[in-house]
């Protein structure tokens, strides 16, 4: 008897990843595959060097270039990484204020921006960093316009709409680090609950990469067990205000940092190193990342705002868009978050 080679051989239809993933509008190819990967970070402050720093030890490049406004600190944060030449595997690694070191990136990752204070939410930092990002992303669009662009910097959904209008590159190739993180913490607050092991649990935040981000309950499992459905009514219900406080502790969780030690910049390391890698690698793995999400879940085509969702990554960027069953209540609350975004970014001028 011959032996099966495919599920399709088996006769599961071809047709389901169609019903899994919405492909994306108007998608560019990926750029022509090469050996040596270049990744470019702009801003060399806390939340930079940890990125730069967990690409090193990770070796997720052949070439690392870092620009910062400031040249002397800048040097000496290149130099620091040189000294560690003999721990870490083989980069080089650049370093100027000139954007011309990015040339030929296939990731530019953007940091630069005001620091986030105490108490300060994260929309209320976008006056202080658009202007910004008319002097970053031109320059870096111009030397290397077929790089994929990764914006970190806060806040980072309409940052990375304002990084697509001023690149002119396709919505693919844009993308903000979003609720990926997000999602790492609402997966270790739901783990210390359950007593599991966080990479066990299923479980996303998606919207906007702050206070009104949507928490998919409805979704979420261990070890491919749906939670909520395990539980009787009268204790699912007791669990959804269990979960709700556990949304409430994400959303704030960051502020809590903030406030303890000045800043954020490990766990955003990793998070933003982990879509890196996904994206260089061609992974086609699943991330809730900030995308253009007109058109997803309801939200109207004539809103083009920039917000998270379960999406895959790959070389050419955002590859599609997971079709996630959300309730009711989660598909609203998506759509009041994608309402937010868009009327602040009515008053934009770009």
């Amino acid at each position: 008897m011959k032996k099966a080679s495919s599920l399709s051989e088996l006769g599961l239809a071809n047709d389901v990843h169609h019903a899994l993933f919405r492909p994306i509008q108007e998608a560019a190819p990926p750029s022509p595959t090469k050996r040596h990967t270049k990744i470019s970070v702009v801003g060399a402050g806390n939340v930079g060097m940890a990125i730069a720093q967990t690409i090193l030890t990770q070796h997720l490049a052949d070439e690392l270039a870092l620009v910062d406004a400031k040249p002397d600190m800048l040097r000496g944060e290149m130099l620091d990484l040189q000294h560690a030449a003999a721990f870490l595997p083989h980069t080089r690694i650049l370093a100027s204020p000139d954007y011309s070191v990015t040339a030929r990136s296939d990731i530019c990752i953007i940091t630069a921006g005001a620091r986030q204070l105490p108490g300060e939410t994260r929309l209320s930092l976008l006056q202080r960093n658009l202007a910004l990002f008319k002097q970053i992303v031109p320059p870096v669009a111009k030397y290397s316009p077929g790089a994929l662009l990764l914006v970190v910097s806060n806040p980072v959904d309409v940052l990375t709409y304002i990084a697509w209008k001023l690149s002119g590159f396709p919505p693919n190739r844009v993308i903000g680090s979003g609720t990926n993180l997000d999602s790492s913490r609402f997966k270790f607050l739901l783990a210390e609950h359950l007593v599991v092991n966080a990479q066990d649990v299923q479980a996303y935040m998606v919207g906007e990469h702050g206070d009104s981000s949507v928490a998919l309950w409805s979704s979420i499992s261990v070890g491919g067990v749906p939670i909520l459905s395990q539980l009787t009514k009268d204790k699912a219900a007791m669990e959804q205000g269990v979960l709700e406080r556990i949304r409430k502790a994400v959303v704030e969780s960051a502020y809590e940092v903030i406030r303890l030690k000045g800043y954020t910049s490990w766990a955003i390391g990793y998070s933003v190193a982990s879509l890196a890698r996904s994206l260089l690698r061609d992974q086609h793995r699943i991330h809730p990342v900030s995308l253009l999400a007109k058109g997803f879940y309801g939200i109207p085509e004539d809103q083009e705002v920039f917000l998270s969702l379960p999406a895959q990554l790959g070389r050419s960027g955002v590859l599609s868009v997971a079709n996630i069953q959300l309730s009711e209540e989660e598909a609203a609350r998506l759509r009041r978050s994608a309402d937010t975004l868009w009327e602040l970014q009515r008053q934009l001028e770009i």
